[in-house]
């Protein structure tokens, strides 16, 4: 371990944002050194990962997977662990300088609270974590003096376009969305859409979980909650428009009007190293956006009758208490199951709209509330799939 060099530890080192943050690294070993990194379940991908970059620390949440995990890394020095309590202790260990949580769903909640609790920055991949506990993670990041970098592509825009502008008054965020695989199909053509045609994203490539959520509009529906504890606004404040270029990533919208527009070609390793190296911007070879190219902008208003998430997203955020971790839970489930072609497309909004009707709703909840809610709303929405 070299001292002059941030020590980053990944977790979910395996999916898309993880495997693009350890190229951003070792593009810039000079600044950036891999202290730690974990994974859910690919252990051939983690092994190479580890004997590349030779971090201090390896661990996978599948026990299962242990044993091949060590004995194929038995010839370095590094230290092994599994288990979800084992990645929740890493995200905490005092070398760490900042901790990119690209782990994916509810299950990068614990290992964020640890890290915050141990004053680590966080470079935020992870939109559930405040999705499900908003309140809760601003509170500690307030109380343990931590800061979350936001990695999301419209956050770190909305982010960028705040930068410099001091106390000056938000008046709207504008959220862009690319509208997805099925942005231009009516409610009979999405009765038939199937989970290969919906792993097809325009504009960028995505783990599948994300990719589906952004083909149903839940991944925006997400991001709309996440900006509002990330940026301290109200509902009121944010709004949604379909751009399918995927150039302008989000919008700041001032009092006076004016409004600040972060632009770049689909490209997450710049949001990724933006939260790495702030305020200092690095150059890169990144691809730059060619105007000659690039002529035409076009935005369109999203549609919520054929896709309900973004509502659902809207009152979730309105009703506050455990129903936007309620939403959560219920889509991992149904995402899950369309993944598998055992629901369709639109039954997955039928199926979240039942549950967040009927699950157990508590106002003010604690970290054991959003606990209990997610084990029993993944069984509540696993009942109405059976």
């Amino acid at each position: 371990m070299i001292e002059n060099k941030k020590q980053i530890a990944i977790l979910g080192s395996t999916g898309s944002i993880g495997t693009q943050a350890l190229e951003v690294i070792e593009e810039n070993s000079e600044l950036f050194e891999v202290y730690a990194i974990t994974a859910n379940n690919q252990v051939d991908l983690l092994i190479n990962q580890a004997r590349k970059f030779q971090p201090e620390v390896v661990a996978i949440a599948n026990e299962s997977h242990y044993n091949k995990l060590k004995e194929s890394l038995s010839d370095l020095p590094i230290k092994i662990f599994a288990g979800n309590e084992a990645i929740a202790q890493v995200a905490e260990m005092q070398a760490i300088d900042m901790v990119l949580t690209a782990m994916v769903g509810y299950s990068g909640l614990k290992p964020t609270i640890k890290a915050i609790e141990a004053g680590k920055k966080i470079a935020l991949a992870n939109k559930e974590t405040l999705v499900v506990a908003g309140e809760l993670i601003c509170d500690l990041v307030e109380k343990h003096k931590s800061a979350i970098l936001p990695v999301d592509s419209e956050h770190s825009a909305i982010f960028q376009c705040l930068t410099g502008e001091g106390n000056n008054p938000i008046e709207k965020l504008i959220l862009t969305a690319s509208g997805g695989p099925f942005r231009t199909k009516n409610l009979t053509e999405l009765q038939h859409v199937t989970s290969a045609q919906a792993l097809k994203h325009p504009n960028w490539d995505m783990g599948a979980k994300i990719t589906i959520d952004s083909a149903s509009m839940m991944n925006k529906g997400f991001e709309i909650i996440e900006a509002k504890w990330l940026f301290g606004v109200s509902p009121e404040q944010i709004d949604v428009v379909v751009h399918p270029q995927s150039i302008i990533h989000s919008m700041v919208q001032f009092a006076d009007g004016s409004i600040k527009a972060q632009l770049g070609l689909p490209d997450m390793k710049l949001p990724i190293q933006y939260a790495f190296t702030y305020p200092d911007r690095l150059k890169t070879n990144f691809p730059r956006l060619d105007f000659n190219i690039c002529t035409q902008f076009t935005f369109e208003q999203p549609d919520t009758e054929r896709f309900r998430n973004l509502a659902f997203a809207y009152y979730a955020m309105e009703k506050g208490g455990n129903m936007p971790c309620i939403l959560n839970a219920a889509n991992e489930i149904v995402v899950a199951e369309f993944l598998k072609d055992k629901i369709g497309f639109l039954q997955m909004s039928d199926i979240m709209e039942e549950v967040m009707a009927k699950a157990h709703f508590v106002a003010k909840p604690t970290y054991d509330d959003y606990v209990a809610t997610d084990e029993a709303v993944r069984a509540l929405t696993a009942s109405f799939i059976r």
